[in-house]
């Protein structure tokens, strides 16, 4: 039968209505949404912790370019340098700001879609957990045995505790563990409460979802208002903190030149100390140490300081920390008239062991012709049998310049900046060098070298040191620090701390026993809340006098803790 009244039933698409019903279907129209229905649609999307944590990924993933081409804020003269050397891929590569990547448009667009999503996700999340914080716990389930952690105790009738006053225990027992509890019905004959704690750990995520905005504003405030640059500075040379005080600048996008605060540091004296005691590790550097001269301002009293290696000073605001060292050998050069026409120490670049290094030196006032030389300095120099020089120590014991001169035009007049270390030699005529017949150049202190053709002579008067420093000026770095702390100490609270609730509820048996039910649940997975409900099931049992432990006299304690049910 029942198959046969399955065979004459018609779907409502073969009956009469059919027709009916397809033309209902196909007047349907979805209702619009309405710019405001899309906006609204828009912000949802962007406010959600998947679109948040999509931006965060994405932002990562755009500072990539910064690292893998040149910036210009940081080297102007080697971006231009590589699109010259790229003339296809270059114009584009800037076109689309990969040299400006950090201050780019995509990338301003990215970090401020984080900082509106994460603003947008952690405020609704705020007021909510806000008002759950001042609302009562969630009322008392019917059946407390279907919770994952549930027990029962159950109260002598000679004890003398009726199912209020146990409540009433059960409460003062929560409120010590640090619960939050509500009693309800206390005086019915179904006396319960419910409790809640754990309220931190929500607390503690959004306190570092607060912090991430945080540190996004710290380093926004570090990358607008901020700079950074570097100076050499000469054994008795003395920065001023000016735009021209710098070797190399590096402003912030709204930087202001006004801002900077013209305080002076000179440099009096390093020292190097190197090991001596290890036969292995002779010549290594074990500390290094400045010895500078500071003034807060042009009318401040000057102020001794030390500077070293991770132990920067700290004036007007910046911080200045020492980099780099090495030696300036302090040379005179006269030009083919006689005339002194270039006089103080040259930055010797350090370019292997024991402080070889390479020195270049510009005379463009030189008269007829301008000069140049290019060659190395040797602390302490030593000649192999095949006639190679080299340095056998870090200390100045036998300081030795070998270098080759050339005179021309040194391109310094036609505007493009040049790099103090390097020599372009293509538009010079070589004077000095091992394959000329004139050979090369080679002095120690005193000494002096005159060029061939009359073109001037060199001399090496003595050696002095230099430093190279970072100063660095970001307001938002203390912030940024102070955030990044938070947003880890609110994250190891968000792993640690359970959010928990529990239920008891009391009631009195026929033969005038007092019987005691209780059960916890976690807001999430939670391993240790077995634990939890065996020391509250203690707690209790010791409040009463009783044996918690389900082996005792079935008068004292009945049942045990029980999951899953």
């Amino acid at each position: 039968m029942s198959e046969s009244v399955k065979s004459t039933k018609k779907s409502p698409a073969e009956g009469p209505d059919a027709g009916k019903l397809q033309q209902a279907k196909s007047d349907a129209a979805l209702p619009t949404l309405g710019a405001a229905g899309m906006l609204r649609w828009a912000w949802t999307q962007l406010t959600s912790m998947r679109t948040a944590l999509f931006l965060l990924l994405l932002l990562a993933v755009a500072a990539v370019p910064g690292s893998l081409f040149p910036q210009r804020p940081a080297n102007p003269a080697v971006v231009t340098d590589w699109i010259k050397n790229n003339p296809t891929s270059g114009p584009f590569l800037d076109a689309v700001q990969m040299f400006d990547v950090y201050s780019s448009a995509w990338f301003s667009a990215i970090y401020l879609l984080l900082f509106i999503s994460l603003i947008g996700c952690v405020t609704p999340r705020a007021i909510a957990h806000y008002k759950a914080m001042k609302s009562q716990p969630p009322r008392t389930p019917k059946r407390l045995s279907r919770l994952p952690e549930y027990g029962t105790l159950v109260l002598a009738a000679d004890a003398g505790i009726p199912a209020s006053k146990a409540i009433t225990d059960a409460a003062g027992v929560l409120k010590k563990r640090g619960y939050r509890v509500e009693v309800r019905d206390a005086d019915g004959d179904l006396p319960s409460l419910g409790a809640e704690r754990g309220f931190m750990k929500e607390v503690g995520n959004l306190i570092f979802h607060t912090s991430l905005i945080g540190v996004l504003v710290s380093v926004a405030i570090g990358g607008l208002f901020g700079y950074s640059g570097q100076r050499i500075l000469v054994e008795g040379d003395t920065f001023v903190n000016t735009l021209v005080g710098y070797d190399q600048f590096s402003p912030g996008t709204n930087f202001q030149s006004g801002w900077l605060q013209p305080y002076s540091v000179r440099l009096d004296k390093f020292q190097a100390t190197f090991d001596r005691e290890s036969p292995r590790k002779t010549g290594q550097p074990i500390d290094y140490t400045a010895e500078v001269t500071t003034k807060e301002n042009t009318d401040a009293p000057e102020k001794k300081e030390i500077l070293k290696v991770n132990d920067p000073i700290s004036l007007g605001g910046t911080s200045m920390y020492l980099t780099g060292n090495g030696y300036a050998p302090v040379v005179t050069v006269r030009d083919g008239e006689g005339n002194v026409a270039f006089q103080g120490p040259v930055t010797a670049k350090v370019q292997g062991d024991n402080y070889y290094s390479s020195v270049v030196i510009k005379v463009p006032d030189g008269k007829p012709d301008q000069l140049g030389f290019n060659g190395f300095f040797l602390p302490t120099a030593f000649e192999t049998e095949e006639g190679i020089s080299f340095s056998a120590d870090p200390a100045l014991a036998n300081p030795q310049l070998t270098l080759d001169s050339y005179y021309g035009d040194l391109g310094l007049d036609n505007g493009v900046p040049q790099n103090v270390f390097e020599l372009d030699v293509s538009d010079l005529t070589q004077l000095n060098g091992r394959k000329l017949e004139a050979g090369g150049i080679t002095l120690v202190l005193g000494q002096t070298a005159t060029l061939p053709e009359g073109k001037g002579s060199i001399t090496f008067d003595s050696v002095k040191k230099y430093v190279g420093v970072d100063i660095h000026h970001n307001p938002g770095q203390l912030y940024a620090l102070i955030f990044g702390l938070l947003a880890v100490a609110g994250l190891v609270t968000s792993l640690y701390i359970s959010r928990r609730r529990v239920w008891v509820r009391t009631g009195t048996h026929q033969d005038g026993r007092t019987m005691i039910e209780y059960g916890l649940l976690a807001r999430g997975e939670d391993h240790r809340l077995a634990g939890e409900a065996a020391a509250i099931r203690e707690l209790l049992a010791n409040e009463w006098q009783i044996s918690p432990h389900p082996s005792d006299t079935p008068d004292t304690v009945s049942s045990t803790t029980q999951k899953d049910q």
